[in-house]
């Protein structure tokens, strides 16, 4: 277990999908599915709580979480990762998106939903993968 790490891998991976996630909104790709705004909107504040909520969970959450069970996952690193990545995904499926009213698997959104967001979680674990390091 590397728990700085996962932190340090946590926060590239989601540097890396909050980029994404801007470049989706500039490009107007399904404007209705934003979990900053879902993640503000539940914590009644400002978007820029949501961003830290976001990054709160992607570094500190899964970061550590995933430094605990990298071992534990099968197959090597980035396979743990990805696995990794799809548990994360449904988790949020089943608890922030119907606690923000997008319903179950965000299908109140839209079919997209569910298959943009896994989408974005697979980029997330794979650079979460390729960037964690293990211990010596």
């Amino acid at each position: 277990m590397n728990i700085k790490a996962g932190l340090i891998s946590g926060f590239i991976a989601t540097l890396v999908l909050s980029a994404i996630m801007v470049l989706k909104a500039k490009m107007g790709l399904m404007p209705d599915l934003n979990a900053i705004k879902m993640l503000a909107g539940m914590m009644h504040a400002p978007l820029a709580m949501g961003w830290a909520a976001h990054f709160m969970i992607g570094v500190v959450v899964w970061g550590i979480l995933f430094s605990i069970l990298v071992d534990k996952l099968p197959g090597g690193t980035l396979m743990s990762a990805i696995v990794f990545s799809i548990g994360a995904w449904f988790a949020m499926m089943i608890g922030p998106m119907p606690m923000a009213g997008a319903g179950l698997f965000g299908l109140h959104i839209g079919i997209m939903a569910p298959i943009a967001t896994l989408i974005l979680h697979l980029i997330w674990g794979t650079v979460l993968g390729l960037s964690y390091k293990r211990p010596a």
